[in-house]
């Protein structure tokens, strides 16, 4: 064998051309020294972490505007541990190292247990203890929903996919209400700041999450078209239930609520998963999806047969039931949306301080300090929404008054329409600030990409969104009532929002399912600027105002007119890129 090898090696050289004087001048010449070293890298940012994801001007003065000032101290807190490098660490391999399904152990016992990365249960250890979960429904303080939401706006520069179970424990909790018996077992639960992952009786445990499952594969958004049965047992109250749902997110919460089709029509049912004598429920995970993103959050297809269930709310009300839970939900949704885009934005500011093109820094070019501001824009806009959102919520729960109900009712489904629809947009346009850069994984960039459409499609897509503001305005006349009330407020401070508020009102009247989606984008374009009329620094308004409600921007991001303040609004948003 060495033999053959030997004489194959030495046919090669006979095979190869005699070199020529060239080559022989070439193997002959100097080599300076390191020539074939790595270069000194240059002109690349150093890591953005760690940094203060609290650092927010528009944020921190919504929390203090919507009664929460008392939190600010906790809020910077965990903003300054969203920012540091083990925190953005824990997120990157909670993405990184997807949720895995095992459907039997090692017996063939069916157990349907998903195992999540250590840096999953880091994350959301954090969140719950950060009251992040449904920690302000026990607490009496006013401003308590605004902090929680506060919280997600900075703790959302993490990851994503573990705010899916904290705002669904969130949400469950007013819909279990409906339900005074079980409200009184689970409520003190849900509401606990302590996160124990692991499937075990519900009441030996010091703290518990809860998902839900709405959504088949027949109907999607259209509920009412579900066919899962529950079947009444000879205990009053509990039920069986069998049918398969098609969209589940996070199945190892501890409980569920879940839609079924009872006699007496559609209805909503409390889905343990583990019983009351420590057995385990039937809740038979036939796969998990494979999503674009959201990644580290295990979404599910779960298939009952047989399933215990306890009746939430009356027999045919399923939908009114769980209302609460989506007016939950859809603000988790303009939450999430609005820390994307600052999260993405922080990044775009960070890369484009320290990279220089052409002979200056990034940051320091006309055309990108443009996109910057205008993305800053869109940010702060989104963000003071947000919280006045969160504000309305907490004095609705409180019963503060009807007309703070019906703003809530109606202005939470234009932001989340609005808010998750810019989403997208907004998070291709930072990406493209970091160029290349920012379009491979290290970056972290192309993850945000992912994240940013779900939470247009979460707890109803665009077109459910505009379709509910029609249904607040034709069966709720406080609504539109509410929301005029708003825009009156900042009457007579701007030309081009007085008209704008004139020509929504004036349009209210031709309102039509087909243009619904104009109608409620301009309710939110005005909406938020009345808001920043109101609030921010006046080359903030202005801005906004002249691009988005007086013609003077164009449709992609990066087109304010040469009058806009540039200089205030980045001193403002991203203060090292001034």
């Amino acid at each position: 064998m060495a033999s053959t090898l030997a004489h194959e090696q030495q046919d090669r050289r006979a095979a190869r051309p005699a070199p020529t004087p060239q080559d022989r001048a070439l193997e002959e010449r100097p080599q300076p020294p390191g020539a074939y070293a790595t270069h000194d890298v240059t002109n690349q940012p150093p890591p953005l972490s760690p940094y203060d994801a609290a650092e927010d001007a528009a944020l921190l003065e919504g929390l203090r505007r919507e009664g929460a000032g008392w939190a600010e101290q906790a809020v910077r807190r965990l903003g300054a541990l969203a920012g540091s490098a083990e925190a953005q660490e824990w997120a990157e391999q909670a993405d990184r190292h997807e949720p895995e399904l095992r459907t039997h152990d090692r017996y063939g016992h069916r157990i349907d247990e998903v195992d999540f990365h250590p840096s999953w249960h880091h994350l959301m250890r954090t969140a719950v203890a950060e009251g992040l979960a449904g920690a302000p429904w026990a607490d009496g303080r006013p401003g308590a929903h605004v902090a929680r939401t506060a919280g997600g706006l900075v703790w959302g520069h993490t990851d994503a996919g573990h705010g899916c179970p904290t705002s669904m424990t969130y949400a469950a909790v007013p819909a279990l209400r409906a339900q005074p018996d079980l409200a009184a077992v689970y409520e003190p639960l849900l509401t606990s700041r302590v996160y124990e992952p692991g499937l075990r009786r519900p009441t030996d445990k010091p703290g518990l999450l809860a998902g839900m499952g709405m959504t088949e594969k027949q109907g999607g958004s259209d509920v009412r078209t579900n066919t899962t049965a529950a079947v009444p047992t000879a205990e009053p109250g509990v039920y069986t239930l069998r049918g398969h749902k098609w969209f589940t997110s996070a199945p190892m919460c501890d409980v569920f609520l879940v839609l079924a089709q009872a006699p007496g029509g559609l209805s909503c049912f409390l889905v343990p998963r583990v019983l009351p004598d420590g057995s385990r429920n039937a809740f038979r995970i036939q796969r998990l999806k494979d999503k674009l993103g959201n990644r580290s959050n295990a979404s599910c297809e779960p298939e009952f047969d047989g399933t215990v269930a306890w009746l939430v709310g009356p027999e045919g009300r399923g939908v009114k039931t769980i209302i609460e839970m989506v007016n939950c939900t859809r603000l988790d949704c303009v939450t999430m949306s609005a820390a994307l885009m600052r999260k993405t934005l922080v990044e775009a500011g960070h890369h484009t301080l320290h990279r220089r093109a052409f002979g200056a820094r990034l940051a320091d070019q006309p055309l990108m300090r443009n996109v910057l501001a205008d993305l800053a824009l869109e940010s702060e806009a989104a963000t003071t929404l947000t919280l006045r959102l969160a504000g309305a919520a907490d004095r609705a729960v409180r019963g503060e008054g009807p007309g703070e109900v019906a703003f809530r009712r109606i202005a939470t489904a234009v932001g989340k329409y609005w808010v998750t629809k810019r989403g997208p947009a907004f998070t291709a346009e930072a990406l493209e600030c970091l160029g290349g850069n920012g379009y491979v994984e290290e970056s972290g960039m192309p993850r945000h990409y992912r994240e940013a459409p779900l939470l247009s499609i979460w707890e109803g897509s665009g077109n459910v969104n505009a379709l509910d503001v029609l249904r607040a305005l034709g069966r709720e006349p406080g609504a539109a009532e509410a929301l005029f009330a708003e825009l009156s407020l900042a009457r007579g401070a701007d030309a081009r929002l007085d008209a704008a508020v004139t020509g929504l009102r004036n349009g209210l009247g031709e309102a039509s399912s087909f243009g619904a989606r104009r109608l409620v984008e301009r309710m939110a374009l005005t909406l938020q600027a009345s808001l920043l009329v109101r609030h921010a620094p006046a080359a903030v308004a202005d801005a906004f105002c002249a691009t988005r409600l007086g013609g003077e921007g164009g449709h992609a991001f990066g087109t304010l007119p040469d009058s806009a303040d540039v200089d205030t609004i980045l001193g403002r948003a991203l203060p090292g890129t001034v």
